[in-house]
């Protein structure tokens, strides 16, 4: 059973499948948003010499709100970069005993992050910041980012209880028509 599998094995796992996917797919819309937004700019910029105004800080601010929406995806699926040079070795209950121990401080920085930037949200709106060019509050792209960051810390917590619970897969004996390396 992968990682991702047994994370789905409940309902819970598959609530969380489906509200990563839905956040993902955000991320994506916003993303080919920018894209589409960029090509017009860059269009009328060239022809027109008429680019769309502000259209530099949109891309910024959309880029952290995707980056925030793309991240509980990611982790669902257990897709982040892994250094695993030194728990190659080990038992698969000692590796999932790590595994679970990452998550949960994975959890724990994106629930900082998720606090910090609710908090810069908040400071954003008080202060009546706002983006040079266009105006636009900066609050909103703050608190569009914290859900994609919560849902990331709750994946993280759901998947270090998994790992700690579930027992190991065993390993797979290699099977004896395969040939095997020298």
């Amino acid at each position: 059973m992968t990682a991702d599998h047994r994370m789905r094995s409940d309902p819970i796992g598959r609530l969380l499948h489906v509200l990563c996917d839905v956040c993902a797919v955000i991320g994506g819309a916003v993303l080919i948003a920018m894209a589409a937004m960029t090509v017009v700019s860059v269009i009328g910029r060239t022809f027109f010499d008429s680019p769309i105004l502000g259209d530099v800080e949109l891309v910024q601010l959309g880029l952290a709100v995707c980056v925030a929406t793309f991240l509980p995806y990611t982790q669902f699926r257990s897709a982040n970069i892994i250094v695993d040079f030194f728990t190659t070795r080990a038992s698969l209950r000692t590796q999932s005993w790590m595994d679970g121990l990452g998550c949960l401080l994975y959890a724990g920085m994106t629930a900082l992050i998720a606090w910090r930037v609710y908090a810069g949200g908040l400071m954003a709106r008080d202060n009546q910041e706002a983006s040079m060019l266009m105006n636009l509050p900066l609050w909103i792209p703050y608190m569009l980012m914290v859900p994609g960051l919560l849902l990331c810390t709750v994946v993280g917590l759901y998947q270090a209880y998994k790992y700690w619970t579930t027992p190991a897969p065993a390993a797979v004996a290699p099977d004896a028509t395969q040939e095997v390396a020298p």
